[in-house]
């Protein structure tokens, strides 16, 4: 069995992406648009000028698929959750933590805890919430 996170960015799912591509070093490994599905969802399920938005992508981050889309024009928002991400070094998470709270919120900076040499949380601009943490 398998769980993937399934983000809902709000109409932002493609400038998500590309965020997460310079920060995380993310790669898309398929993304499908609302115009482009065989079977088209009914009109009146989406705003207009929705047809372009994605549908549906996945982003390879690290050996972590992470799924997502614009979603149908509903309002979102991310609560209860986080995802966490673990760092091989310190520099590694100073440079990757440094890099997801660019235009967020940070609510713990970067810091030594009992657990770990190097932990924080934030979250990104898309609402994201995030921990950063290497192992100890």
């Amino acid at each position: 069995m398998t769980i993937q996170p399934y983000l809902i960015f709000d109409g932002r799912a493609e400038e998500a992406a590309a965020f997460y591509e310079k920060a995380l070093g993310a790669q898309i490994q398929m993304l499908m648009r609302y115009k482009d599905s065989p079977l088209a969802p009914p009109a009146d399920m989406m705003p207009p000028g929705w047809t372009a938005k994605v549908m549906h992508m996945a982003l390879k981050i690290g050996d972590t698929i992470v799924f997502g889309s614009d979603g149908d024009g509903e309002e979102t928002g991310f609560k209860g959750f986080s995802l966490s991400y673990g760092a091989k070094t310190i520099d590694e998470a100073e440079r990757v933590f440094a890099a997801l709270a660019e235009g967020g919120e940070t609510q713990m900076r970067l810091t030594k805890t009992f657990f770990s040499p190097a932990f924080g949380t934030l979250t990104d601009r898309f609402g994201v919430p995030w921990m950063v943490v290497v192992p100890q």
